[in-house]
């Protein structure tokens, strides 16, 4: 007889201590997964085009024509009663002080409204490249070449 309680007993103090050893294991699992995400640093970089920029049209001051570059690449062009969406690539320029930054831009839908110019034209699929010359962090210059020797059009940052 005091064999069978000393053998139940052992079987209830095994499996307390079996219990209380899982517990241990989840809690250090749980530890160890709370100070790996709170050590994790996540570091997102974004063309520094990113936001909204205004450009007045020559022949119509009262007319502004808005970029809007998204982070994702997209980018949407209000101009009066047009708007189009598109896609664009902003490439950093290897050799800052001699050449500028080329700006791709990809029109993928167009409304075909009139636009600040005045002109009407569905600009869908047309594909431009433009290279950007930085004033400030809040002026940048549209250019026809890499060397700033003809720019067209001036934008100002809206929104950052």
């Amino acid at each position: 007889m005091k064999n069978a309680y000393l053998t139940i007993l052992l079987i209830l103090c095994s499996s307390v201590t079996m219990a209380n050893d899982n517990k241990a294991v989840v809690a250090t699992e749980a530890a160890a997964t709370e100070t790996e995400s709170s050590n994790t640093i996540r570091v997102a970089t974004r063309p520094e085009i990113v936001g909204l920029w205004g450009m007045q049209v020559a022949n119509n001051k009262k007319c502004i024509e808005y970029y809007n570059f998204k982070s994702n690449n997209n980018v949407i062009i209000k101009s009066g009663q047009e708007w189009s969406s598109g896609i664009y690539d902003y490439q950093p320029s290897q050799e800052e002080r001699t050449l500028l930054p080329a700006l791709v831009l990809q029109v993928k839908y167009d409304n075909n409204e009139k636009d600040c110019s005045g002109l009407q034209e569905d600009q869908t699929g047309e594909i431009s490249q433009y290279f950007v010359q930085w004033k400030n962090p809040s002026t940048i210059n549209f250019c026809s070449n890499e060397k700033a020797e003809q720019c067209f059009a001036t934008l100002r940052r809206v929104l950052p």
